[in-house]
């Protein structure tokens, strides 16, 4: 079990939205959170090492600053964990998670422009030597992916 203190968890709250978007984002973090920058980027680099992030960065609208899609690979799950693991190093690819269907793992794909994400997509398609399936967003929908951490109710358990 992972234990948090307070700067952990006010870092955690914090900024599952909101991240500065400036030249030194971690340095006014801390200033926020009463800290140095040093300190959020060990926080931060420890938190992800142990498991309890995934990711720190912005969340934008891809649309905006490049492109992007959804993609998918069916991979045998005696193989599904190497494929996975070959998606994850892939240039671009943000999101990466399992669903049950033919193809099985799900990923998100951006680039600066439709040529280079092409030009990934077929790199990542030879490297894999599986058909990945393209899946471009026709509509986007706003998910929001913050929430409030319950402490007291992890704590308990």
């Amino acid at each position: 079990m992972v234990t948090l203190d307070s700067l952990d968890r006010r870092l955690i709250d914090a900024y599952q939205r909101d991240l500065p978007v400036c030249e030194r984002p971690f340095a006014a973090m801390a200033t926020r959170l009463g800290s140095s920058e040093a300190e959020v980027l060990e926080r931060l680099a420890r938190l992800e090492r142990l498991g309890v992030l995934s990711r720190v960065g912005p969340v934008f609208d891809h649309a905006r600053a490049g492109a992007s899609l959804l993609a998918a690979v069916a991979a045998p799950e005696a193989q599904r964990d190497a494929v996975a693991e070959v998606i994850n190093h892939a240039p671009g690819v943000n999101h990466n998670y399992l669903r049950e269907h033919d193809f099985n793992l799900w990923f998100v794909m951006t680039a600066p422009d439709e040529t280079v994400l092409d030009a990934r997509l077929d790199a990542l398609e030879a490297e894999l030597g599986r058909e990945i399936l393209r899946l471009p967003m026709l509509e986007g929908f706003h998910i929001d992916l913050g929430f409030p951490i319950p402490w007291d109710e992890l704590e308990a358990s």
